[in-house]
């Protein structure tokens, strides 16, 4: 098919030759009717009927084709893809078969990851199953009551798990001992500051306030050691004490007017025949209670 550009230039072409062919024409005739012209000289016709015609076809015909092959080249140009040759379906086939069989195998990678997956999911439910029927008896049995605080008996203070017991009578180390034990105790045993200090609390302050404890070296000189036979390791004496003036051999802790004075420097050594006012106590187990002393 042809463009129309290519067909008007085609017919203006024919026209020019056309027009030529009748001046041509037209200027023989005059000449030969006589007419007074300048002669002319003309290129000598050509014979046959209408070689200038036959020309121009040709010429007509050829551009034709010379239009419909630039026609036909610019569209197979104009059509073909750009950054490369046309995919072909073949081409295209191969790609989807490539991507179709990347895709087929990491489905089957999940497929496996998650057969592992539930097989190690079993295993963990079959232990917890098994843990859950080991523990199920000690879950099932009864837990006991709370245990019940310890209650001192009256008059009696308590600290962690023992009762302390401040007489107001005066007796000597001996008896003071003696008493104690009747009532389930003993002169008091003291380890720690803190339990010192909490003693020392419950003192009266006064002139000079003596109480016995339970510590004398009575045995070994300078050897002390607690009423239930255990040495003495360090100790809250006074600077100087213990110092055995007159033989003295059991202890007492002071407590004055003084404010200057402190719980953790309050020891002293005296003769254990001496009458002091005592300090008892009484370890208590979970729940215990005793009677009041007299």
């Amino acid at each position: 098919m042809t463009a129309p550009g290519s067909s008007a230039a085609f017919e203006g072409m024919y026209s020019q030759l056309i027009e030529d062919e009748r001046t041509y024409d037209e200027l023989n005739r005059r000449t030969d009717v006589g007419h007074s012209v300048s002669p002319v000289k003309l290129p000598p016709r050509m014979s046959g009927p209408g070689p200038y015609r036959f020309t121009t076809f040709c010429l007509a015909a050829l551009c034709a084709i010379l239009l419909i092959a630039i026609v036909a080249v610019t569209a197979h140009y104009k059509n073909k893809p750009q950054g490369g040759g046309a995919v072909t379906p073949e081409i295209q086939k191969q790609t989807q078969d490539v991507n179709m069989s990347a895709l087929m195998s990491s489905v089957r990678t999940l497929q496996q990851e998650k057969t592992q997956l539930q097989k190690e999911m079993d295993e963990l439910q079959a232990k917890l199953d098994a843990m859950m029927a080991s523990k199920a008896p000690e879950v099932m049995k009864p837990t006991g009551a709370a245990p019940a605080p310890i209650v001192c008996p009256v008059d009696w203070h308590l600290f962690n798990n023992s009762c302390y017991f401040i007489s107001r009578d005066s007796m000597d180390w001996p008896d003071s001992q003696s008493f104690c034990q009747s009532k389930g105790g003993h002169l008091a045993i003291i380890h720690t500051a803190e339990e010192q200090t909490f003693v020392w609390d419950l003192l009266p302050r006064g002139h000079w306030n003596a109480y016995w404890f339970g510590i004398t070296d009575e045995y070994t000189e300078d050897k002390w050691k607690w009423v239930d036979g255990t040495p003495l390791v360090g100790g809250f004496w006074e600077v100087g004490e213990p110092n055995n003036h007159i033989d003295e051999d059991c202890g007492y802790i002071v407590k004055t007017l003084v404010l200057e004075r402190v719980a953790t420097r309050s020891w002293y050594d005296a003769p254990c025949m001496m009458n002091w006012p005592y300090i008892c106590e009484k370890e208590m187990g979970t729940g215990a209670s005793t009677a009041t002393p007299h």
